[in-house]
């Protein structure tokens, strides 16, 4: 998929220029009023800004300071391309944000090879982001990625009063599967698990991550406990129907037990999300200890 240029420019002619220049290699969107470049990028949300600051109503440093003072855009790096040339513009332009600065009239290739270095740079740094919260064996977001979702969706539920449902799961006797079949059908298993499990996760806001070693955590927005147990049991059942083939050719089975806890939080009481994590945590040990490939919701048990 191509990346995302949006181009802000009150003079059609400059817009016209850059497209000719840009549109073989990346997606465009344009602005030709600058006081309304913030709204345009947070609804679009471009790789890049090419922005001019000579503009009617809002210059490129007003606008440049309002897309940094917001979360949503301050992270949208920002190329001046403007007539403007004085050093004490272009110092004015870094100290204020921007990644770089490009004087009209501008040449093709200094914007090609400027855009172009600024997207390998924003591209190698989402790569690395991604590498940093993806679990390689399965290739679901890891630990570190689910604790700050987890965190970010409580106070989201704390903020609007609804209801947030948490689920661990765990591989059944899967020690056990190592010790006999060896680490790497080992491994296969865990792959295969993943997917049944992001199988069943159909709503966009609800997440899967491998929680650690044998584990994977589930977490449900908006959603209270009897519509985690329906979650619930659709994972447990697709784990429990996925053939896992081993370097042999022999086809094997697993299955999950699943702890599971629903709550609305409270602005007002001293329960955390550490408590939340923890009555989950329980609910699937109790669901290990009274049988296994089972459910168990805390609060029910």
């Amino acid at each position: 998929m191509k990346n995302s240029i949006l181009i802000v420019d009150d003079e059609a002619v400059n817009i016209l220029a850059l497209i000719e220049i840009l549109r073989d290699d990346y997606t465009l969107f344009t602005e030709r009023i600058g006081c309304n470049c913030f709204e345009t990028a947070v609804r679009l949300q471009p790789d890049l800004i090419l922005l001019d600051i000579l503009m009617p109503e809002m210059n490129g440093f007003e606008i440049i300071a309002l897309l940094q003072a917001d979360a949503r855009t301050k992270d949208i790096p920002i190329i001046f391309v403007t007539g403007l040339n004085k050093a004490s513009d272009e110092v004015l332009g870094f100290s204020l944000g921007a990644v770089d600065y490009i004087n009209k009239p501008f040449s093709a290739n200094v914007v090609k090879i400027r855009v172009r270095h600024q997207m390998k740079i924003l591209n190698l740094i989402r790569e690395i982001q991604t590498l940093s919260i993806t679990d390689h064996l399965t290739g679901i977001g890891n630990r570190r990625y689910f604790n700050t979702l987890l965190s970010q969706e409580w106070e989201r539920a704390k903020r609007n009063h609804t209801s947030l449902s948490f689920m661990i799961l765990d591989v059944d006797d899967f020690k056990k599967f190592n010790d006999t079949y060896g680490h790497v059908n080992g491994d296969t298993a865990l792959q295969r698990i993943a997917r049944a499990v992001c199988s069943e996760i159909t709503r966009a806001s609800d997440k899967v991550a491998r929680w650690g070693g044998e584990e994977f955590a589930v977490i449900l927005p908006c959603t209270d406990s009897k519509g985690a147990k329906n979650v619930a049991e659709n994972i447990r059942t697709a784990v429990e129907s996925t053939d896992i083939t081993l370097d042999d050719g022999s086809i094997k089975h697993a299955t999950v037990s699943i702890g599971i806890h629903s709550f609305v939080p409270d602005l007002e009481d001293g329960y955390s999300v550490n408590n939340f994590i923890a009555d989950a945590d329980k609910a699937l040990y109790h669901a290990k200890n009274t049988g296994r490939n089972r459910i168990c919701i805390w609060g029910e048990i």
